[in-house]
């Protein structure tokens, strides 16, 4: 199998079509785990994609729907064997987040918003691993290392020569103002981000604090769309221990209509890179003591 295939996207297709027939065959996930003896929730993450399926998931769950086109078997085993190969982020040993990077890697375009932090597809080296030190004071030189490593290997989905993903980025002005590592590493930081903003590709804007209350007060997400319109919108939304994976339209409308209501109240695409650049010349300025 071509080692291109993407795990995270084949099984999220792959458990979209074991729900489809369950909804044909008028069952509940309830009744589906009675019949083959397992938990509800172990139905739950095949439908939702956040686990592995095996060959044999599969045609049990065909079984059960009655399957009879062994065309339509064929093809869903050939799926469940794909969804089974690993990704380039496996060669990183466990990242708790390997779900989104799946879901990054195959999207089309994201949508992010950020009130803390520069988003870590537009971040620097230096200051990724400043952030990540903070981020997780008990982590060791090898995990920051690690981390750093794949936060840089997802970037190349921003300087890829074809089919590079589509960025559109909303700061608050507090993810430049909060000085991650130190002022140099802030400078060289937010001329990154100026620089990132000239790609056709990537938009960058800013919601100034003199903005005040806005839609995004209740934190960071992000959203992704994917290029197959087979596979439907995702919104992420970032936890210490566990992640939310929000994939119902009605859902996902409402974040994309939130979002919009973000880039109507930012500054626009000039003004925030005069805002960016205003702002690594207040870090330049040197510091004045008492």
């Amino acid at each position: 199998m071509a080692s291109n295939v993407n795990p995270t996207v084949r099984r999220r297709r792959l458990g979209q079509e074991l729900r489809r027939l369950r909804e044909l065959k008028g069952m509940t996930a309830e009744e589906v785990a009675e019949r083959l003896l397992v938990s509800q929730s172990k139905i739950s993450r095949l439908e939702n994609g956040r686990r592995s399926i095996s060959q044999r998931d599969v045609r049990d769950l065909c079984g059960v729907y009655e399957v009879e086109d062994h065309r339509i078997v064929d093809s869903l085993m050939q799926m469940a064997k794909d969804s089974r190969q690993q990704g380039w982020w496996h060669s990183f040993g466990d990242i708790p987040y390997s779900v989104y990077i799946g879901l990054e890697t195959d999207a089309a375009s994201l949508r992010v918003y950020d009130p803390q932090v520069v988003p870590g597809l537009l971040q620097t080296r230096s200051y990724a691993e400043a952030l990540i030190v903070g981020a997780l004071p008990e982590a060791t030189p090898v995990d920051i290392d690690k981390r750093v490593q794949v936060r840089l290997r997802r970037q190349e989905r921003i300087s890829a020569a074809e089919n590079p993903l589509r960025l559109w980025a909303v700061l608050d002005e507090a993810a430049l103002r909060r000085e991650v590592g130190n002022r140099q590493v802030m400078i060289e930081q937010l001329e990154h981000l100026l620089e990132m903003s000239q790609l056709p590709h990537v938009t960058v804007q800013v919601i100034p604090f003199s903005m005040g209350a806005h839609p995004g007060v209740s934190g960071q997400y992000a959203i992704l769309e994917f290029p197959d319109a087979a596979d439907s919108s995702v919104v992420y939304i970032e936890g210490v221990t566990s992640d939310l994976y929000l994939e119902k339209p009605q859902d996902v409308g409402k974040y994309s209509v939130m979002y919009e209501h973000l880039r109507a109240q930012a500054l626009n695409v000039e003004q925030t890179r005069e805002f960016i650049s205003n702002t690594a010349k207040d870090y330049a300025r040197p510091t004045v003591r008492g």
